[in-house]
């Protein structure tokens, strides 16, 4: 925290009854967290676990919650406002992935013991160079390549270990996809395109094609409904693209180089419209990008290397480790 705290609030609530217990000064917070992490063998980034447990003890509550608001980031899992504490199921969690391949007499490790989390609202871009294995991870992450090894939860629930069908149902309830090359059916209009997602999942058509246009109102092009992807300029298509992701209300949006086909400017509207998504109507964002100035706009950066995690940053800067 490091000073960056300048007054926080945990707010304990029980049988419908709300206690506010200010900590005034960092050094108190400092203590309060610390002490609790210590007393659960739970390290910083899982202070606030160890504090909602803290409280629950001292209340004799079993549905006390605790609500830990905060000035600034200060560590994996403190995202604007920890709400409801250690009842938080990440968006997206796991757990010492690997992906290994065959080359011929060779093997190559793809992805080599990862381990992530990404919460709900956050927006985390993954960078790293050609051939360090993002694309893969993103892969296992979508349930698109099944890992060799390790665990991925999607809000709790299994990606792996499950009846193929169950993961096709569960990817296309959780998630939401956008990609370099927009992959928007030609044939189609741009509401036809977006309402694909919900015909899958069994939406009555007439509500289908009502959500479908709203979702395009909201990404400013209500007015293109009936246009082929030809007929749209490349902003246009990835913002029809961006639709079809949040259309049926996924609980993370996954992007691959979602601006790589985009010049500058495009590029920048279609990340304003993502980071207004993210900040105003709490979505989830994973973000693959060889752009660094589309990692600054996200909360936090990866980095990877050699199919490694290397460097884990808050706030979408480098640091040195």
């Amino acid at each position: 925290m490091n000073g960056r705290v300048k007054r926080a609030t945990a707010a304990i609530e029980g049988d419908g009854k709300a206690k506010r217990y200010p900590f005034v000064k960092v050094e108190q917070l400092h203590k309060a967290l610390n002490g609790a992490a210590r007393r659960y063998h739970a390290v910083m980034g899982s202070a606030a676990e160890a504090l909602c447990k803290l409280t629950e003890r001292q209340h004799g509550d079993a549905q006390t919650v605790a609500i830990l608001a905060h000035d600034g980031l200060f560590g994996q899992g403190f995202i604007n406002a920890i709400l409801f504490g250690w009842f938080m199921t990440p968006a997206l969690q796991a757990s010492n992935l690997w992906k290994l391949y065959q080359a011929g007499e060779s093997t190559v490790e793809a992805v080599r013991g990862v381990d992530l989390v990404v919460q709900p609202g956050e927006m985390v871009a993954v960078m790293g160079p050609s051939g360090c294995g993002k694309t893969t991870l993103l892969n296992i992450l979508s349930g698109i390549d099944e890992p060799s090894a390790g665990m991925v939860a999607v809000n709790g629930e299994p990606l792996y270990g499950i009846s193929d069908n169950a993961r096709t149902d569960l990817r296309g309830k959780e998630f939401g996809f956008i990609f370099q090359d927009f992959n928007l059916l030609p044939v189609l209009s741009a509401v036809e395109n977006v309402e694909l997602p919900l015909l899958l999942l069994g939406t009555p058509p007439v509500d289908a094609r009502k959500e479908a246009l709203e979702a395009l109102q909201r990404v400013g092009l209500g007015d293109r409904s009936e246009h082929r992807p030809s007929e749209l300029s490349g902003g246009q298509q990835q913002r029809v693209a961006v639709a079809r992701a949040i259309v049926h209300r996924p609980s993370i949006i996954l992007c691959d180089e979602p601006t790589g086909n985009l010049d500058t400017g495009t590029s920048g509207e279609v990340m304003t419209l993502l980071t207004s998504m993210n900040k105003v109507e709490n979505t989830t964002f994973l973000i693959v990008t060889h752009d660094a100035t589309i990692a600054e706009q996200c909360q936090r950066t990866i980095t990877m290397q050699d199919g490694l995690i290397v460097q884990p940053v808050m706030g979408g800067t480098s640091e040195e480790e």
